[in-house]
């Protein structure tokens, strides 16, 4: 009963959509008809404003430690659990039932997620993503390297449960599935590139 409560509450608490909320009390209009259609900090930033879009980002960040951290807290969950709950989160932000299941691409959540599951791993990869956005200044580019080399990061630097190597897995092939389609813009040299006020392409 413990997981399928863990899984449960992790998808709900993932499928939370702070990107579509503020985007909605700040314009009163719905983030899924603007820039990429996506409810994701990325998208908020460039479509409606640094500040929305940071606090998306921090929203979205919070929601994935919230919910490994209720697993191992509340419900003294286990490795596999705990690894269950940040799949979960993931699950619930790229999929969320409270919007007919068009979300995000759950790299906030991810990073939320794994901040609580394998700190050292994430901190590792997060120099990668920053390197590759500040050269490239593409956050999707960055995005996919990182989730690339993090199940490798997981593996070498920790060696941990076989259930945290697995969902270190899923999280890195989840995210760059969700970036299919940055990635063909990226082949075709028409992904956007960032910029802090929101304005680049």
């Amino acid at each position: 009963m413990t997981l399928a409560l863990v899984i449960l509450s992790s998808y709900l608490i993932g499928g939370i959509p702070f990107g579509y909320l503020l985007v909605k009390l700040k314009t009163g209009g719905d983030i899924r008809r603007f820039g990429s259609g996506n409810i994701g900090a990325t998208n908020v930033l460039r479509t409606s404003g640094r500040a929305v879009g940071v606090l998306t980002l921090l929203l979205d960040i919070g929601k994935g430690f919230l919910a490994v951290w209720l697993a191992d807290a509340v419900l003294h969950a286990n490795p596999a659990q705990m690894a269950a709950a940040a799949v979960s989160v993931m699950l619930g932000h790229a999929f969320p039932i409270f919007l007919k299941f068009r979300g995000g691409k759950a790299v906030a959540s991810f990073l939320g997620a794994f901040l609580y599951l394998t700190p050292l791993p994430l901190a590792i990869i997060l120099i990668a993503f920053l390197a590759a956005v500040a050269v490239t200044r593409y956050i999707s580019l960055g995005s996919i390297i990182a989730a690339g080399l993090f199940p490798i990061v997981v593996y070498v630097t920790l060696r941990p449960d076989p259930a945290v190597i697995a969902a270190s897995v899923f999280a890195g092939l989840f995210i760059i599935w969700r970036h299919r389609s940055n990635i063909e813009r990226l082949c075709s040299h028409a992904e956007h590139r960032f910029s802090f006020g929101g304005k680049a392409r």
